[in-house]
């Protein structure tokens, strides 16, 4: 990202999402075929947060395109059996539901894929059901592998970066499923962003607009499980369905990446024996949209646990536990998320400004270098702008500040300094 990008996406970051109308007239989603650059990407999808497809000729250099697939196009068992044989990995049934989601077991590798061909002999049908190898933290357990490389335009990547420091956990994934097998409705974890890579095989999907999914709600506020299901159009458990538009369907080939922006609803079938490779991932751009999913969830339970509010002493720290046990992050770690993201810019920033090279993780280096300093202070200031936030947060007032690793008048001091010193100095680094 240059100067002129920078300052275009620091003026447009406050633009309104698209409207139902403005997504509708369109009716169709961009299909990239040729080189885009990062800023167009930036300021034509991720800020309007619009989704869009790129083609295979994106992926074509990719190990796991040439070793994962057969010449027919089609898993190529045998070398997957040779990488992973006894890997434990994990199993959903499409065939079962629990909680809007389908139960998950943990199975080695080999016999999943004994399921598999067995799966295919019998005319994609089984007695163990239609089972899905989902969630697989690939790239984690096999890091030497190096099977894919992020395409640029998802290496603004805070999710992650955050998740890669702390060394415990991440948010890639490979997705290896038979014909038929599906994931039910949902939106993805924190309203982050996903991009998703057919490695092979053809994948359908069904998307609905940001809020689209409130008219799809049961007559107790619950979503739906199965958007195709019959259910929809019983008018006393679901009395406003008939207002929801239609959802956008996508077609997803093999070699094709799709882009799905923050908090787009959806539901996916794989149409034939595939293989995916995903990523959730949020930035900058969908920073907002995170932080009011967690107000909303914090509200939530809170609302839940109301009546306990007066006689409870330590009631506002239960409902971050409970908060952080339902969604996977509470106030707290969600603040420490922050201080590292702008920890590493500034760190960034600096080492730009006096040409001392950054000591960071190589991946994490590399992603800075090649977005530029632009970018950081870009990312600084939307850090800047959600710590001001919690500033104003009353549920943020309640917590004991003294425990948090984010001492947020410090870090809000520290970036401005940071971009104030930095100023014109990072001209030198532009991409």
């Amino acid at each position: 990202m240059d100067r002129e990008a920078y300052r275009n996406c620091c003026s447009l970051v406050k633009i309104p999402r698209l409207s139902y109308e403005q997504f509708w007239s369109s009716h169709f989603v961009d299909y990239i075929d040729k080189e885009l650059s990062y800023s167009k990407f930036f300021k034509k999808y991720l800020l309007p947060n619009h989704p869009c497809m790129f083609s295979r000729r994106f992926t074509e250099e990719w190990k796991c395109r040439k070793q994962w697939v057969s010449e027919e196009g089609k898993p190529n068992f045998q070398k997957l059996l040779q990488d992973f044989d006894e890997t434990p990995v994990p199993v959903a049934n499409c065939n079962a539901k629990e909680y809007n989601a389908n139960p998950k077991q943990v199975m080695p590798f080999k016999e999943f894929i004994h399921y598999w061909r067995e799966y295919i002999q019998n005319g994609h049908s089984s007695p163990k059901g239609c089972l899905y190898l989902k969630d697989w933290h690939m790239s984690r357990d096999f890091p030497e592998h190096n099977v894919y490389t992020t395409p640029v335009f998802f290496a603004s990547d805070w999710l992650n970066e955050y998740w890669d420091t702390l060394e415990v956990d991440d948010y890639r994934f490979v997705y290896m499923g038979p014909k038929g097998s599906w994931t039910p409705f949902h939106a993805d974890v924190f309203r982050s962003y996903s991009w998703s890579a057919n490695i092979c095989g053809r994948k359908k999907w069904l998307l609905y607009p940001p809020g689209q999914e409130e008219f799809l709600r049961d007559a107790h506020g619950n979503l739906p499980y199965d958007v195709t299901s019959t259910e929809l159009q019983d008018g006393d458990l679901h009395p406003h369905s008939k207002e929801a538009c239609q959802p956008l369907e996508i077609i997803q080939e093999a070699g094709e990446i799709i882009f799905v922006p923050s908090g787009w609803h959806h539901q996916v079938y794989n149409l034939e024996d595939t293989i995916s490779i995903n990523h959730n991932w949020l930035n900058g751009c969908n920073i907002d949209i995170v932080w009011q999913f967690l107000q909303n969830e914090l509200s939530s339970v809170q609302k839940e646990i109301n009546e306990w509010r007066n006689t409870m002493e330590s009631w506002h720290q239960h409902c971050q536990v409970i908060m952080k046990a339902c969604s996977g992050i509470d106030y707290g770690e969600f603040a420490s998320f922050l201080k590292i993201i702008a920890g590493n810019r500034m760190g960034f920033l600096n080492t730009c400004s006096s040409g001392v090279p950054p000591n960071y993780p190589r991946h994490l280096s590399e992603s800075l270098t090649t977005l530029g300093p632009y970018h950081a202070a870009f990312d600084l200031q939307r850090v800047a702008h959600i710590i001001e936030c919690l500033l104003c947060n009353e549920d943020f007032k309640q917590l004991d500040h003294s425990t948090l690793t984010l001492q947020p008048e410090i870090m809000l001091q520290q970036i401005r300094d940071t971009i104030q010193s930095t100023r014109g100095q990072h001209l030198l680094y532009q991409d």
